[in-house]
């Protein structure tokens, strides 16, 4: 991938573009395991896009790539809310005004710095699975090796999420499309980041069993 705009048309060189979208589109309206099972397939297309092939990987409940990365994002999410958080619980509790004002931009700052981070961790996620994903030094190191790469990608990650909610306002249905095709130029994002920044590695996969020993020798 030469440029991350192609991340926006490169679903579409696919010729069974829409049955696909659309077929994934209705696993991903089933709670969590359909969440988990859109994450599997965008790590497929990552895997197509970095062998060169601009071909969407086939709808279907791909649990076992997906399981990984959804919970990382989760437990990222999470962590990330906890200071918001507590603080809006605190200016609740005290009626304060100024703890509520504080709350919103400790949430805005870090939102926005989960958004430059998002990149990297998609990323190291898609090379070394769970552990990857908690990798705090190297995500930052990534994500800091060309600051302007990172804001790009996490602009366009944001890009793809708007996409996908778009789909919810026209009554649930254009989520259908939206949503995977959303998870699709995610992956043409992360696929670039690791192009860009030297460090595409490979996806993690189960280790070979060890080779048998050899037959003695007379």
């Amino acid at each position: 991938m030469n440029s991350v705009g192609e991340s926006f048309s490169w679903p579409f060189q696919d010729t069974d573009w829409a049955g696909k979208l659309l077929v994934q589109g209705l696993i991903n309206l089933i709670p969590i395991v359909g969440w988990i099972a859109t994450f599997g397939w965008g790590l497929m297309l990552i895997d197509n896009y970095r062998a060169g092939r601009r071909e969407l990987p086939p709808a279907g409940f791909h649990l076992g790539r997906g399981v990984g990365p959804f919970f990382v994002w989760v437990v990222w999410v999470i962590v990330f809310s906890i200071p918001s958080n507590l603080l809006r619980g605190a200016a609740s509790a005290n009626d304060s005004v100024g703890l509520s004002s504080l709350a919103g931009l400790v949430s805005l700052a870090l939102g926005l710095l989960l958004g430059f981070l998002a990149p990297s961790i998609i990323h190291f996620t898609y090379r070394s699975g769970f552990a990857g994903g908690f990798d705090i030094g190297g995500i930052w190191a990534a994500a800091t090796a060309n600051p302007t790469n990172s804001i790009i990608a996490g602009i366009l990650i944001w890009v793809a999420t708007v996409i996908a909610s778009f789909g919810i306002l026209l009554c649930c249905v254009g989520f259908i499309f939206t949503g995977p095709y959303a998870a699709a130029i995610v992956a043409g994002i992360v696929t670039w980041f690791g192009s860009v920044t030297g460090s595409g590695g490979t996806a993690m996969t189960p280790s070979a069993p060890p080779a048998p020993p050899a037959p003695p020798t007379a």
